[in-house]
């Protein structure tokens, strides 16, 4: 079968003195027959190209499968004199929400989620929010994968819905009153831009707060010691936030601290003083405490000095301690404080690279903070940490069915040196059988943008590539946060290229010291991380032999041009503001669709979905259309879109791993791996 030719329909765009013609924006109309048909005949080509590795897909679904516990259950955590947890059932999609009054109590289902997802070829749960009193939930839904999700109050001591329904939720807070809840609304582009009042069984909720600079989004959250609303606003640098006592719903909002361009900060309370992280003279972070009436840096009393080392990610505040997620060394790590003794301490973790972070922590009187752990070779791991004696309690490691054995794998941190000498440190995991030899096929992942840390975790589905001689390795580039705020700023806006060329180091660096063949090496990114396998595909297309590249951001230009779009304003502070001349040149010399060449290009599986509102379907469609007219070589190009999903891919946990088990044949076919 030979691949889909998109017709031309040449469109052409001026500004700053420069024309640019785009031949597939007719691919943007969703609701055409003629679009709809060209994906279908994509979708049609990739099956094709895959038929023949159907069996192979088919072996690595049942491996993927046989690994999970599919009858399971989470760690129950307390809130509101309840124990909450879900679970999940064998040969169901998604997950059951419940809870019990105690250990030894029956079992009170607050929501199936396969009860909602009938009939829906797509479900996901945003809020799940309970009133004090436990008796109501407030909980929403998406059914497209487009994330417009719809909110429904449950009343959870007769198992109705109440008839209030609001559509295009985000957040959902309620008062401390059990009637009245606070939610965010989105504009036309899909920013959320209004906070409104509701009260149960009101039909016209009162908007009490809104931003109207497109640059942010508003929000809203409460106190762990529930004694406090904040709402606010927030863009990529800067913050502004309000206060409201919980019990006093109808009362008027309180400015924390006006809005100051690069100063972001965020608030918790605890006995009269609101604790606030902030990046003021400090640009990793350092947490503050100030008194509610008086929360002007002049009334300000250090609690985490400002380490120009340390990054502080984010903080957990309880009665008696205080817990900060800090990154070290490009390592997560959490220190304790005692509030009555000033005592520290850091909670260690024994693995060259791994993930630590603060897990489910709703109750504030209490000495007992849980955490999740895990590493490229330790399953998911669950600790209750009592902060008094340190001792740490293992509540739950994830189960990896079929026989799986840590002590057969290695995990590794490795540095590789970037263009400008900076060290850019690479996670990686191998069976210790796998040689580092030059010789084994490699799959290298990264991000790379908006401060995001890339999680060196563990994922039961890459035993499937470590037992067939992979090494999997993670690139921490540049425009992540692995070292705090200040790795983010090395590479966005005017200096986005580093995260390019700190990916190709890293790749070249794995070829050199022997972890991977060059031409078993295949590169993997999704959404900005697509972004990055597309400009590095035109900089260094013999950079690897194969690419996966998920839900690509890669139509730079027309997406950033277009402020009706999702995201597009408020990203001018990420990639910046291309109707000024200079970020327009900037940004054009490496948007991904507008730098193909006609020269040769790796393999590659490019994978999107028809209801995207993060990255929509077009781009990745434009691109394959493009780089498929204009590529010299005759290398496998596929395109495939789920045209039931969002962002994120399919929303049921088999469906998932369909998908895996998919992009897995894929490369292992690629690489004449049969089995």
């Amino acid at each position: 079968m030979q691949p889909p030719v998109a017709k031309t329909v040449p469109l052409t765009h001026t500004l700053h003195g420069d024309t640019r013609t785009d031949n597939y924006s007719w691919l943007r109309e969703k609701e055409s027959p003629e679009v709809i048909a060209y994906l279908t005949a994509e979708n049609a080509y990739t099956d094709s190209v895959m038929a023949s590795s159907k069996a192979l897909e088919e072996s690595l679904y049942t491996e993927l499968l046989g690994r999970i516990q599919e009858t399971d259950l989470s760690v129950p955590y307390a809130y509101g004199g309840w124990l909450h947890y879900t679970r999940t059932e064998e040969g169901k999609q998604y997950p059951i929400y419940c809870r019990k009054a105690s250990e030894s109590a029956p079992e009170e289902i607050t929501l199936d989620v396969n009860a909602l997802a009938e009939g829906e070829k797509f479900m996901s749960v945003g809020t799940y929010a309970l009133s004090d009193d436990g008796n109501l939930l407030a909980y929403s839904t998406d059914r497209t994968g487009f994330r417009e999700y719809t909110l429904r109050i449950k009343d959870l001591r007769t198992g109705t819905l109440l008839p209030d329904t609001v559509e295009k939720v985000g957040a959902v807070v309620w008062a401390a009153d059990n009637k009245t809840l606070y939610y965010t609304s989105e504009d036309e582009a899909k920013r959320p831009y209004r906070i409104y009042r509701h009260s149960l069984g009101g039909s016209d909720d009162t908007p009490i707060y809104e931003e109207p600079n497109e640059l942010y989004r508003a929000f809203c959250y409460r106190s762990r010691d529930r004694r406090y609303l904040f709402i606010g606003s927030a863009s990529a640098t800067t913050t502004e936030l309000h206060y409201l006592e919980s019990d006093n719903p109808f009362g008027a909002l309180t400015l924390i601290l006006t809005r100051e361009e690069g100063h972001e900060y965020y608030v918790d309370h605890r006995e009269g003083l609101f604790y606030l992280r902030t990046n003021k003279d400090a640009p990793t972070f350092k947490l503050i405490a100030t008194p509610v009436s008086a929360p002007e840096p002049l009334h300000w009393s250090e609690v985490l000095p400002y380490r120009a080392e340390v990054g502080l990610e984010d903080f957990d505040l309880f009665a008696e301690h205080l817990v900060a997620s800090e990154q070290a060394d490009g390592l997560p790590q959490l220190r304790v404080l005692a509030f009555a003794s000033g005592d520290e301490h850091t909670i260690t973790f024994p693995e060259p690279t791994y993930t630590a972070s603060g897990d489910t922590n709703r109750e504030f009187d209490t000495t007992v903070f849980r955490f999740r752990y895990s590493s490229l070779v330790t399953p998911q791991s669950v600790f209750d940490y009592d902060l008094n004696t340190r001792e740490r309690t293992l509540r739950k490691q994830t189960p990896v069915l079929g026989g799986y054995d840590a002590h057969q794998y290695v995990s590794e941190r490795v540095f590789a040196t970037a263009s400008d000498g900076t060290q850019i440190p690479i996670s990686l995991v191998r069976r210790k059988d796998t040689p580092v030899a030059g010789s084994a096929p490699c799959l290298l992942y990264a991000y790379g943008s908006y401060g995001i840390i890339m999680p060196a975790g563990f994922n039961s589905n890459r035993l499937s590539l470590l037992d067939r001689g992979f090494v999997y390795a993670i690139a921490h580039i540049r425009g992540g946060g692995e070292y705090g705020k200040p790795w983010h700023d090395a590479a966005k806006m005017m200096v986005k290229k580093n995260t390019f060329t700190d990916f190709i180091a890293c790749a070249d660096h794995l070829v050199a010291t022997g972890y991977a063949d060059r031409e078993k090496l295949t590169i993997m990114g999704g959404s900005a991380g697509g972004l990055l396998m597309g400009a590095v595909l035109n900089l260094r297309p013999d950079v690897a032999k194969l690419c996966v590249n998920y839900v690509p951001f890669v139509d730079v230009m027309n997406t950033m041009l277009d402020e009706t779009l999702p995201l597009t304003v408020g990203e001018y502070l990420e990639w910046g503001n291309p109707n000024e001349p200079k970020a327009y040149a900037y940004m054009k010399s490496y948007s991904p669709y507008d730098n193909i060449a006609a020269k040769d290009y790796p393999t590659q599986l490019v994978k999107t979905s028809l209801n995207d509102s993060q990255v929509m379907y077009w781009e990745p469609a434009k691109y394959v259309a493009r780089l498929r007219a204009t590529k010299t070589d005759s290398n496998p190009l596929l395109l495939h879109c789920n045209m039931d999903a969002g962002h994120g891919g399919a929303s049921g946990r088999y469906d998932a791993l369909k998908e895996a088990a998919f992009d897995y044949a894929f490369i292992l076919s690629q690489l004449g791996i049969k089995e």
